[in-house]
């Protein structure tokens, strides 16, 4: 078995790409499914941001694996293969491994240290678990990963201060604005990186505030945290009114397909009014058409990489840091990864052990013939189970004891080669 992940992210693919690529959570189980169904693929996660879609696998055979994913991509994303392959990477067990463990503790966010994607690994694990594709080794690597996602966070200063793509939106409104105190600010969505952009512009001054949302009561909801601004609800069926009074329009909804284009903006908008539009949402938001209005500058989350390369210098140091912590849990998943090689080994002497007793024991019951009733036969039965079980404690304990892989491995090979055992290990 190889542990793998396939997938693409912000620094490979550009964000026509990625949306392409986008397994919203309602498809997770269906894609999850239809992995897990393909021959060599043994479990399966699917993590999928604004920023990346990663696919991690337990394989039998690592080449066949990586084919069936990108098969699987390619029907999904409906990209041809050629195309499809010059935006993935690849990578294999320990690169996988560490890979996974950097994705967690934000080292590898477009916003170095960002908080969210923690979130959304615990989430990729819950979802994993729920449709059958995470397993043994899949869920103890996820709970390891998480584990140093929490320790980033706590023992290392990279999330102090930490932008997120909410805040870089802000910022980068803020810049081509100049003043948000003047500005009419609509939100279309409710949820948290919505709740992030009420933060940041309130912070930068922004006091017209609108949240449109399809659930108002969501809408409500959120408004309600910052009771000391007006902010103002609307359902989001109601959005053309409202952005046709807006000056800057963010948009952060779930929607797979745009829901803001030039045909519903030239109805509503006058020609004399401005108006930015900055959509953080992957699948976007807002149709590239847009950009053909003299009157509209629209923004993705593709163009945020300047405002927070402006933040990345001073936080490299802190990453440092953090990379120390990811080595040692890298290291205890190894541990646990190597210590599968004795279960085969076990198992294997258990069973050898177990047929000697159950054939020994049935010409011990022969030769007592048929004045041993049934009680008498459960007796013999359990003391037969007992030594085999006491006999077997202390070399079981001692192999699974073993954390140098090499000492392990000595042993395994002991044990193997002086029961003569036909045993299959992890690769």
């Amino acid at each position: 078995m190889n542990i793998v992940v396939v997938g693409l992210s912000h620094k490979t693919a550009s964000v026509e790409v990625r949306e392409k690529l986008s397994i919203p959570e309602p498809q997770v189980e269906g894609a999850i499914a239809q992995i897990l169904a393909y021959p060599h693929i043994e479990e399966v996660a699917i993590l999928s941001t604004c920023n990346r879609l990663e696919i991690y696998l337990v394989t039998s055979e690592t080449e066949q694996g990586v084919r069936e994913v990108t098969q699987f991509l390619s029907e999904h994303s409906k990209l041809s293969m050629a195309p499809l392959r010059q935006h993935l990477f690849v990578l294999l067990h320990e690169d996988a491994v560490m890979h996974l463990m950097r994705v967690a503790a934000g080292l590898d966010s477009l916003v170095l240290g960002e908080g969210q994607i923690l979130a959304q690994v615990k989430n990729t694990h819950k979802l994993g678990q729920q449709f059958n594709g995470i397993k043994t080794i899949l869920n103890r690597l996820f709970k390891q990963a998480i584990t140093a996602g929490k320790r980033v966070r706590t023992e290392t200063s990279i999330g102090t201060g930490a932008v997120s793509i909410s805040s870089a939106a802000v910022e980068l409104a803020q810049i081509k604005a100049e003043n948000l105190t003047a500005c009419r600010v609509a939100i279309l969505g409710a949820g948290k990186m919505s709740r992030l952009l009420v933060q940041h512009l309130i912070a930068k001054g922004a006091t017209e505030i609108c949240i449109l949302n399809r659930s108002l009561g969501r809408a409500q909801e959120l408004a309600q945290m910052f009771s000391d601004v007006p902010i103002r609800t609307h359902l989001l069926s109601e959005m053309m009114t409202v952005i046709s009074e807006s000056d800057i329009v963010f948009t952060s909804t779930s929607a797979t397909d745009p829901i803001l284009d030039r045909a519903k903006l030239e109805v509503v908008l006058e020609p004399s009014r401005n108006l930015m539009l900055f959509d953080i949402s992957v699948p976007r938001n807002v149709h590239s058409d847009v950009n053909d209005l003299a009157n509209v500058q629209a923004f993705n989350v593709d163009d945020l990489k300047a405002v927070v390369a402006q933040n990345q210098e001073s936080r490299r140091k802190m990453a440092l840091e953090a990379e120390g912590l990811l080595e040692e849990e890298v290291t205890a998943f190894d541990v646990w990864w190597r210590s599968l090689e004795t279960v085969s080994t076990i198992s294997c002497l258990r069973n050898k052990i177990e047929t000697i007793r159950e054939q020994e024991l049935e010409k011990a019951l022969s030769r007592l013939g048929s004045e041993y009733g049934d009680k008498h036969q459960e007796v013999i039965e359990a003391l037969t189970r007992g030594i085999v079980n006491k006999i077997l404690h202390d070399p079981m304990v001692q192999l699974r004891a073993q954390q140098d892989v090499e000492a392990r491995r000595k042993c395994m090979q002991a044990l193997q080669m002086l029961f003569n055992l036909d045993v299959e290990v992890v690769n």
